[in-house]
């Protein structure tokens, strides 16, 4: 395919400029007219070229190209190989893409079409139409030069070839293939896809049920859950359902055995199964019917689940007589070996036992009665013998009920006398505690009291040597001031006394010269006419005249 430059066919003539020399090597120009001619004939040369030679291919479309000259094709050629060098007429193979061509209109036809689309959900068989033919018994075109199926397929999409989709042969008729459009092959969760090969070469040893990978036949690898899209002329693929699945044994008829007395015993049961992946194909080749198409339940139920249920109850239900069946012990043992026989049986036969239950045996009603009356006496005795048991059990646990009842009042009674001793204990060490500091509170109380009696007494003795300092003091002062009176202490006390009553004066008034203020001063008087008296200079002198006087 070509690409989008600008670019011309090999037969489309290309202009070439010819220069000429002369001898002396210069060039020689042209006239001046032949130069316009040689202009105009290139712009309408390329005028022609671009409007005459150019192929538009929109997007999501294609070009096919048919060859107008060259050889002609042979009876065996539907349409035109491409040869190196050579050209043949006719529709050819290849196609040009999106984008801009140049091809010379006199030797080309072409045809601008839509692309070849597969849809979502499809995918394409390619048919090719042209090429050799197939080797007898051969439908697959396997080299690139065969006609017939590709063995590649399309999926969705776009694709630039030249063929037709299925459905659209009458659009046109310069199609090379042919395209089928197919359904992709869904293998949905659960499932295994089988694949076999239809179109393979035959398998070195066509005996076998599986055949190596590569070879005609069923493969032994199988595909996990996805959506193939899978040539179905070249592979088929069959899903296998690998999901559990349950079967009721009535469903299959009746399930059934003589006893080893000759009682017929019938039962009732319930298979969960489910085929091992890892043997999906063994399994779908074994037992396929191709009238039930994929589906392979139904055979695996007929042809494992049934015949080996079958044969396991006939083999060990005919060792046991009719009367056991009827107990417990029997049924539990019987069905712990029809699921380990079921399991052990099927798995070598690619199905996997999940659940194999015996959900009721039916012993024959001749002997299921009386042995059923028997079997309920038997379980009545032994129901009166365990209430029997269960009151003596109730008993004793009443016993010891009451035993423990007294063990949690004594221990009650304990853990109140621990309580009340303690209690006790605390409020001892708790008054004992605040005795102490009581008493040490008294102690320092004591101490202080002797400390501020001490101050106390140190302060009165300090008080009283002040005291007894100023008396001394004073004491001597008035010594002193009796010795200036000639040791006459009366006289220093009339002194004083007039000391501090002259200022006191201005004035009085008496009316007589009896009158006992007037005592006051005549005592001073008789003083002063005692020998040896002497009244201190300042000392005011007696009055004598009873008369008003004044200072």
């Amino acid at each position: 395919m070509q690409n989008n430059d600008e670019r011309f066919d090999d037969d489309y003539p290309q202009a070439e400029l010819v220069r000429r020399e002369d001898n002396s090597g210069k060039w020689l120009s042209l006239g001046g007219a032949t130069l316009v001619m040689l202009a105009t004939a290139l712009v309408v040369g390329a005028y022609v070229t671009y409007s005459m030679c150019r192929i538009e291919v929109p997007i999501l479309h294609m070009a096919i190209l048919t060859r107008k000259e060259g050889d002609e094709l042979t009876n065996n050629m539907e349409i035109a190989p491409e040869a190196q060098g050579r050209y043949y007429k006719g529709v050819q193979q290849r196609v040009l893409g999106e984008g801009r061509f140049y091809y010379n209109p006199y030797l080309w036809d072409w045809d601008v079409v839509p692309q070849i689309e597969v849809p979502q959900g499809k995918l394409g068989v390619r048919v090719r139409l042209s090429g050799d033919d197939l080797p007898p018994g051969d439908v697959i075109a396997w080299n690139q030069n065969e006609k017939g199926i590709v063995p590649e397929v399309l999926r969705p999409g776009r694709y630039a070839i030249n063929a037709v989709v299925q459905g659209e042969a009458d659009s046109r008729q310069n199609y090379a293939e042919y395209i089928e459009l197919h359904e992709p092959v869904v293998v949905p969760a659960g499932f295994k896809g089988v694949v076999a090969n239809l179109a393979a070469p035959m398998p070195e040893n066509p005996n076998v049920l599986l055949v190596e990978q590569g070879r005609r036949g069923v493969q032994a690898e199988t595909l996990s859950p996805q959506t193939a899209y899978v040539n179905p002329y070249v592979q088929r693929v069959h899903l296998v359902d690998c999901r559990s699945q349950r079967f009721n044994l009535s469903e299959g008829g009746a399930m059934g055995f003589p006893s080893e007395d000759g009682f017929w015993v019938s039962l009732d049961g319930i298979i969960e199964f489910r085929v091992n992946p890892e043997q999906a194909a063994h399994v779908y080749v074994t037992y396929n019917d191709e009238s039930n198409g994929d589906r392979i339940d139904e055979e695996i139920i007929n042809k494992i689940i049934l015949p080996n249920a079958r044969a396991y109850c006939r083999l060990r239900g005919s060792q046991y007589t009719g009367v056991q069946f009827i107990t417990g012990e029997t049924r539990i043992e019987f069905q712990k070996g029809f699921q380990a026989a079921m399991a052990e049986t099927c798995r070598d036969q690619g199905i996997e036992i999940i659940h194999a239950l015996i959900t009721n045996i039916h012993p024959p009603a001749k002997i299921a009665d009386p042995v059923k009356r028997r079997k309920i006496a038997v379980e009545e005795e032994g129901q009166y013998k365990e209430e029997i048991l269960q009151q003596a059990a109730e008993k004793k646990l009443a016993e010891e009920k009451q035993l423990v009842l007294q063990k949690q009042a004594v221990i009650n009674a304990q853990r109140d006398v621990v309580k009340v001793v303690t209690e006790a204990k605390q409020k001892q060490e708790v008054a004992l505690i605040e005795s102490n500091q009581r008493l040490k509170v008294a102690e320092l109380e004591l101490q202080a009291a002797e400390d501020e009696a001490a101050a106390v007494l140190a302060r009165g003795r300090a008080d009283a040597e002040v005291i007894e300092f100023d008396n001394q003091a004073v004491a001597a002062g008035w010594a002193k001031s009796v010795a200036a009176f000639g040791g006459d202490g009366d006289e220093f006390a009339r002194w004083t006394m007039f000391r501090k009553l002259a200022p006191a004066f201005k004035g009085m008034m008496v009316n007589t010269a009896d009158s006992p203020i007037m005592d006051i001063f005549r005592s001073y008087e008789a003083a002063g006419r005692r020998p040896g008296g002497s009244v201190p200079s300042g000392v005011p002198q007696p009055l004598t005249n009873t008369a008003d006087a004044d200072r």
